[in-house]
């Protein structure tokens, strides 16, 4: 894309600001506001419009008027004449990639058909709840790996410290994999299991390997209530590691979550800034710019 300027969402700011620095692009924030019953206003701050928009706007907590707000942004863009290319650093609905009852909405595919038809060319995410999800559009759409980025952090934190990398459940264990590669050391798996008519989760480690004095490091994509990092903390300090550090790549805390986690041993909470907040310590600026160098 050789004609494109950065365009900053109201739920992305700071991490837009970031990419268009890498991409030495033009940045504009568009402006917002909310009515008094709530809705959203949008408004591109200029009638002249380059041939590719870049379009940062994380749908994080409040999904649904951040992801509303990203389709006003979309729609006024198109009329203006830019194709959009939509980075979504924390894609809402994504869990939802099929019908596990039925009657339930698919809501991912809902998103997608949304976004399409708002005008969006392209998306861009980063590490998607479901990968699956990525199937109901119909527009180029990739997830990018924050977990580089989360090693080269975590390798000047724990430099010389034994640790052992703990994927919370079976879902992501390809996430630990990769990032006790990049540590050089092991990893192991909790095997989780979650009613889906009460919620109840329960977790166990089947591997008995030896834990004492190590530093664990449970990896995740996004963490909300804390409830399964707690549970995983819990077993881990039971079996004798000497400090749990959480690594995630989407923040999204719903009220207790961290409260839950130092109770039950989690001592460093460490993220990235697809979801900003005060534990967002690590950019996902670099990978998305490079990702768009290549367009």
């Amino acid at each position: 894309m050789d004609d494109f300027w950065v365009v900053g969402g109201p739920s992305s700011p700071d991490l837009s600001l970031k990419i268009s620095e890498e991409l030495r692009a033009r940045h504009l924030m568009c402006e917002s506001k909310l009515f008094p019953d709530g809705e959203s206003y949008i408004r591109i701050p200029e009638q002249w419009v380059p041939k590719y928009s870049v379009v940062v706007q994380s749908t994080c907590p409040p999904q649904d008027r951040n992801l509303m707000q990203l389709c006003l942004i979309s729609d006024k863009l198109r009329e203006l004449g830019s194709k959009v290319v939509a980075v979504v650093p924390y894609l809402a609905y994504a869990r939802q990639h099929r019908e596990y009852m039925p009657g339930e909405s698919v809501s991912i595919r809902f998103v997608a058909k949304m976004l399409e038809s708002a005008g969006v060319v392209r998306l861009v995410t980063i590490d998607i709840h479901n990968v699956e999800g990525l199937g109901y559009f119909t527009i180029p759409a990739n997830s990018l790996s924050a977990v580089p980025l989360l090693a080269d952090h975590l390798k000047q934190k724990l430099e010389g410290n034994r640790c052992v990398v703990v994927a919370p459940d079976e879902g992501a264990r390809i996430r630990v994999e990769t990032l006790a590669t990049q540590l050089e050391t092991d990893y192991l798996v909790l095997q989780k299991s979650r009613d889906r008519s009460t919620g109840e989760v329960i977790s166990d480690l089947a591997d008995k390997g030896r834990l004492d004095g190590r530093t664990a490091i449970i990896l995740d994509d996004l963490v909300s209530t804390g409830g399964t990092i707690a549970k995983a903390s819990a077993i881990l300090k039971s079996r004798g590691v000497s400090k749990v550090i959480v690594a995630c790549t989407h923040a999204l805390l719903a009220d207790g979550a961290m409260e839950r986690m130092t109770a039950a041993g989690v001592q460093e909470f460490i993220a990235t800034d697809t979801v900003p907040s005060q534990y967002s310590t690590v950019s996902v600026a670099r990978t998305v710019s490079e990702f768009i160098k290549r367009l």
